[in-house]
């Protein structure tokens, strides 16, 4: 077999209900649905790189009334028609089939398994082997020892040994097979009683349908006797319904099923268009040769500035530059640790400097302080554009240089990503790939990878210039697209008034750092480990003995068959789950399941923080320099890194715990300003419900407001579980939290969680109104904005009757409110850093988390920062509503004390 070319036949509708059905919905950056599309394409681009068939074909079904029908009428009724954005993908699908050079098989009138059917006899006859893409049984007929059946999802292939050993049947009964059972995806009845242990049986003893009806007598079972007797008719009609045509007159060119090289450029285009830009590389992986011919030229040349009359030169051509990209290269990816190696500029396409200051050879580069010395004006100048992909990064290596960079900043990653908000990456390589057709030079082509990875400055200056003038180019060229593009969007002045001045706060905040008391978080590392080592003990204690608490193996066995507790859910890969959710299921029937989740929590909680964060400590300054994101959350909201700040816990004691370590440097206190209840204010800012909003005017407490309206109750009767549960669904119901989920979360029955929302909606009616309305916008544009017109694609809304939403439509609503929260913050950040400058002050501002800032101030200046920080915050933007900020000052993150408004 394996010396026979291959031919490969996709069962498109099979493989692309199977795709759309797995895969989470995903929108492409006009918000149209492309999750089948994806799915297609990958496996597209799997079978060409995996399989390399010889011949490749795919078979569609031809539409209108097919044979069958007159059969049965009934034939495929119980099928729904299909799913609108799954129908408006098919063209896409169609698209990207051709752009992978497959031929599209359709006879009119035909099924796509009787065109499949004719094809795998014709290729096996031609002396192919062929594999069949498909996960429909009706194809196990067609079995030989030449053709077989490839699960694409499961990468498994179906044989004549695989069907024996599944139904215990040969090819040639897979019909009588089906005749029997029936076949319920295409509502075919078969005979009533008889399913595939019986059907197989049976066969096994009279070998095909007409033989089993004509010696009925012969089965065991009075009721199964009745049941062939009766249904006979109906197993032969079924039999004609499942039997495959094999004799279809199809036209096959076999020159053309031959495997041709893809259409680069159109399924780039594809690629683009849907947002799949992770593809772009396995393309070329794919189609080598096509990737080479597809490529368009990069015609570019870069200059090396490495003698001081070269300097002159260049900085004399660099004054009469109005804007101009800039990047550097360092040793150090964190820009707090890296020392500079070079810098690159560029302000035309096709041509770059770099400026050398590091490298293996002195004589080849320039004096570090030299040079900075002499290139400090010119970024200091605050009329000059400077242009970079992730420019705080070279701000901050080049403001620790002693070489600040001011004036207007235009960041091609932001940029990229006010854009596409939902693509993942924004890098260079990734934007120069989609954005210019170019494969731009991997760095570890430069300086390796593993344990013989070089520093920056161990490389070749000539080959640096290459690599590091490509970066200035390739930047310069995509920021002229994407700034054009981002003005057409009408977006440029959310960047320029928001994202463009924040660039240049986040990268002082980051400067700045915060300090953390490394002892604090050794002790408490020791306090918690010995709290594990004691839930170990308990676990043990109830277990019936010791097992690996990290293996889900052993810890399935210990809870579902050793303590025989229920299977809550399971995992794709068909096991039982134990999830954080399972286990809180569980956790009422037996006392095991709430240890694991408290010994899940400490120790992550340790390992996360209290282990990982004294690593972190910058050894100059003794302080931690969290990286804040402009271009991750898909919302607007600034994200965190190394640490994550963002995922410390702060509604347990444990995850509180951690936040007194981080402390105000001597002299200083911290200041922590938040804003209150801002998600729900913001709602009643859109929705305009009167008794959402009279409750804010009047500063009553939100949560008791709304719990004496769905208990229908003075405020003053209201208790704590009263307004515990108001609480869970001011913040649940809005984002299409059910009954279900209400219910699981308060611990009541789900008639009563029902009767709460109803409630809520009732007296809160502007805030249906504002759901439903957003709902529909987002069904005609694709997208929602936030306050400040910032824009997320949208897709998979339905148009279903009722509160129960799906992740889509949860997802509009989500964005909109924490979007526009976002939008709030950092507005009021940019006003903040503004006084602080201006008036010359020495706190400075340190963090933001979610709807939190922080600031250290000298322990003199905590009073009137609090009211510039109040005054900023409360009159960011113009609301509807007022908006209210809790300030609190001390000597740690947790030890504070609140400050009344001034």
């Amino acid at each position: 077999m394996a010396n026979r070319p291959t031919l490969y036949i996709l069962d498109a509708y099979s493989l692309i209900f199977q795709v759309f059905h797995a895969i989470p919905d995903m929108t492409g950056p006009s918000g149209q649905p492309t999750k089948a599309v994806f799915g297609i394409f990958r496996d597209m681009l799997n079978i060409l790189r995996d399989r390399k068939p010889d011949y490749l074909a795919a078979a569609f079904d031809g539409g209108g009334r097919v044979f069958r029908s007159d059969i049965f009428e009934d034939y495929k009724a119980n099928r729904s028609a299909m799913p609108e954005d799954l129908s408006a993908q098919i063209p896409v699908i169609r698209r990207v089939v051709e752009g992978f050079g497959v031929p599209v098989l359709i006879e009119p009138g035909m099924e796509a398994d009787d065109v499949i059917a004719t094809l795998a006899r014709r290729g096996e006859e031609k002396g192919l082997d062929v594999l069949i893409c498909t996960a429909d049984k009706d194809a196990r007929q067609l079995l030989t020892e030449h053709i077989r059946i490839l699960n694409l999802r499961k990468n498994s292939i179906m044989d004549i040994p695989a069907l024996e050993k599944e139904w215990g049947i040969r090819p040639d009964q897979v019909i009588d097979f089906l005749s029997l059972t029936g076949d319920s995806v295409d509502n075919v009845p078969g005979v009533p009683g008889i399913g595939p242990v019986t059907a197989t049986a049976l066969l096994k003893q009279f070998g095909t349908l007409d033989d089993l009806l004509a010696n009925i007598d012969q089965v065991k079972g009075a009721k199964k006797q009745q049941s062939l007797r009766e249904h006979g008719d109906t197993a032969r009609r079924a039999r004609q319904l499942v039997a495959l045509r094999e004799d279809l007159p199809l036209p096959l060119d076999w020159d053309a099923l031959k495997t041709k090289t893809p259409d680069l450029a159109a399924l780039k285009a594809l690629c683009i268009e849907c947002g799949f830009h992770g593809f772009l590389n396995e393309l070329r992986a794919a189609a080598p040769e096509a990737a080479k011919e597809a490529a368009p030229p990069w015609e570019a040349t870069y200059h090396a500035v490495d003698t001081p009359e070269k300097l002159e030169a260049f900085l004399a051509e660099l004054g009469r530059q109005p804007k101009y990209a800039l990047d550097t290269e360092t040793t150090d990816t964190d820009p707090l640790r890296a020392s500079l190696v070079g810098l690159s500029f560029a302000w035309k396409a096709a041509e770059a400097y770099y400026i050398p200051v590091r490298g293996p050879i002195q004589d080849r580069v320039l004096d570090p302080a030299l040079v900075l010395d002499r290139l400090r004006p010119f970024l200091a100048d605050p009329k000059s554009e400077k242009v970079g992909q992730n420019l705080k990064y070279d701000m901050l290596v080049l403001g620790r240089a002693g070489a600040p960079v001011e004036g207007p900043l235009t960041d091609t990653m932001v940029l990229s990503y006010l854009l596409e908000s939902g693509e993942r990456n924004h890098g260079l390589d990734q934007l120069a790939d989609r954005l210019l057709g170019h494969k731009m030079i991997p760095i570890s082509d430069l300086i390796g990878k593993g344990k013989k990875q070089l520093r920056m400055d161990q490389v070749d200056v000539a080959r640096v210039v290459e690599y590091a003038g490509e970066d200035a180019d390739a930047t310069w060229r995509i920021e002229e697209i994407l700034a054009a593009k981002v003005r057409e969007e009408g977006l440029w002045k959310l960047y320029e008034e928001v994202e463009r001045p924040l660039v240049s706060i986040l990268t002082r905040m980051e400067d700045v750092g915060v300090k953390v008391d490394a002892a604090r978080l050794k002790q408490l590392s020791g306090e918690f480990g010995a709290r594990l080592a004691s839930l170990e003990e308990d676990i043990y204690k109830h277990a019936g003995g010791p097992f690996n608490i990290n293996s889900g193996p052993q810890l399935r066995e210990v809870l579902f068959e050793k303590l025989k507790l229920p299977t809550v859910s399971k995992t794709p890969g068909g096991e039982q789950s134990t999830a954080q959710d399972v286990l809180e299921e569980l956790a009422p029937k037996h006392p095991l399941p709430a240890l694991l989740l408290q010994h899940r929590q400490l120790s992550k909680l340790k390992s996360t923080y209290l282990d990982a964060l004294p690593e972190l400590i910058h050894p100059e300054d003794g302080r931690i320099h969290a990286s804040f994101n402009q271009s991750v959350a898909a919302t607007g909201r600034l994200s965190s890194s190394d640490p994550n700040l963002q995922n410390i816990p702060v509604r347990t004691e444990e995850g509180k715990q951690i936040r007194q370590a981080f402390v105000a440097r001597e002299g200083c206190r911290l200041l922590t300003a938040d804003y209150s209840q801002i998600e729900l204010r913001i709602l009643a800012h859109y929705c305009g419900d009167p008794a959402l909003a009279k409750a804010f005017e009047l500063d009553h407490d939100i949560h008791t407001a709304v719990a004496a309206k769905i208990y229908e109750v003075p405020e003053s009767a209201v208790d704590s579980s009263m307004r515990r549960v108001a609480k869970t669904v001011n913040f649940g119901v809005i984002y299409g939290l059910s009954a279900f989920g209400l219910a699981g979360r308060l611990g009541i029955p789900q008639t009563q969680a029902a009767q709460f929302i109803e409630a809520y909606f009732r007296d809160f009616a502007g805030v249906d109104r504002f759901i439903t309305e957003t709902l529909e916008k987002a069904r005609d544009d694709g997208r929602v904005e936030t306050i400040l017109g910032r824009r997320r694609p949208i897709n998979g809304i339905k148009n279903t009757t009722g509160r129960a939403r799906n992740l889509a439509e949860r997802l509009a609503v989500n964005t909109v409110i924490q979007g526009s929260a976002a939008d709030l913050i950092k507005v009021a950040m940019i006003r903040i850093d503004d006084r602080l400058r201006r008036e010359g002050l020495g706190s400075r501002m340190i963090l933001q988390i979610h709807d939190e800032l922080v600031f250290e101030a000298p322990e003199a200046e905590v009073p009137a920062l609090a009211d510039l920080v109040r005054r900023e915050m409360t009159t960011a933007l113009e609301l509807k509503v007022p908006l209210k900020v809790d300030l609190a000052a001390g000597m740690n993150w947790l030890d504070v004390e609140e400050i009344e408004a001034g």
